[in-house]
């Protein structure tokens, strides 16, 4: 969009979001070229990667966490864990068609394209630093997916402002972290195209940490750069030609 002139958007929020893939963190122990070749065989003979082999992959990165913590506890010891909100929405699985993950394992996770300026999207190639909105990036302490470390290059890649926040928690649980949550915390700075570019650790070390859930900040970020709240869309039968395919909360839920 901002390389074709698409002006909508106001701002951009990238959301434990890995822009260089230099340092992938954990998940380059099962991306090689070998690897590669086994998956877009078999992706190829049913079109997708099924959530179950998407799954097992993040498990394997926390094994002790979600594997053999969880065999000892609920087999050994009989002890069912309760169903949280997050467990069922982690649980919440999609398949990945086989050229969208294909493009991305390969040319922007193992190739580092898209940091290169290499990746084609409609015939040319994108890059950050065409992006001249304000940027809103978040990290987590703990996240073994996306490593915060990594999530920060967006500063070097990036000549817009960049608002960068560190909070506490993990890959999933650091981003689902509502208000009221006890021993949140979170560390933010805004990087102007006009400063000087703050190191990661320097990051760490200097910027004060702020107490409670990081969404208020966001809110109060993306307020001050956006334009005149609109209501929102009504469908149904006062908006003809989008009826309701099915009642609340719809039939996606309740399929395997």
């Amino acid at each position: 969009m901002a390389r074709d002139g698409d002006d909508r958007l106001a701002s951009l929020t990238l959301l434990a979001t890995q822009t260089d893939f230099m340092e992938a963190g954990e998940l380059t122990l099962f991306i090689n070229e070998s690897q590669l070749a086994f998956l877009e065989d078999m992706m190829w003979e049913q079109g997708f990667l099924d959530s179950r082999q998407m799954a097992g992959a993040f498990q394997l990165l926390r094994s002790n966490d979600l594997i053999w913590s969880r065999m000892i506890r609920e087999y050994q010891m009989g002890e069912r864990s309760p169903m949280t909100d997050l467990m069922a929405w982690n649980a919440d699985a999609t398949r990945m068609p086989y050229r969208m993950h294909s493009e991305y394992l390969r040319q922007i996770f193992l190739n580092n394209d898209f940091a290169e300026g290499r990746f084609i999207a409609a015939g040319k190639p994108v890059a950050l630093t065409d992006i001249r909105v304000p940027i809103f990036a978040v990290g987590t302490v703990r996240d073994h997916v996306a490593p915060w470390r990594s999530t920060y290059k967006i500063h070097l890649l990036s000549d817009a402002e960049v608002t960068y926040l560190l909070t506490s928690g993990g890959h999933n649980a650091g981003i689902v972290s509502e208000p009221g949550h006890d021993g949140r915390s979170f560390q933010v700075r805004t990087k102007k195209p006009e400063d000087h570019y703050l190191d990661p650790d320097t990051f760490a070390t200097q910027t004060a940490r702020r107490d409670g859930s990081w969404w208020p900040e966001w809110a109060s970020w993306l307020d001050a750069r956006s334009g005149t709240p609109v209501p929102p869309p009504t469908f149904g039968a006062t908006q003809p030609g989008h009826r309701p395919v099915a009642d609340a909360p719809g039939s996606y839920v309740f399929e395997q």
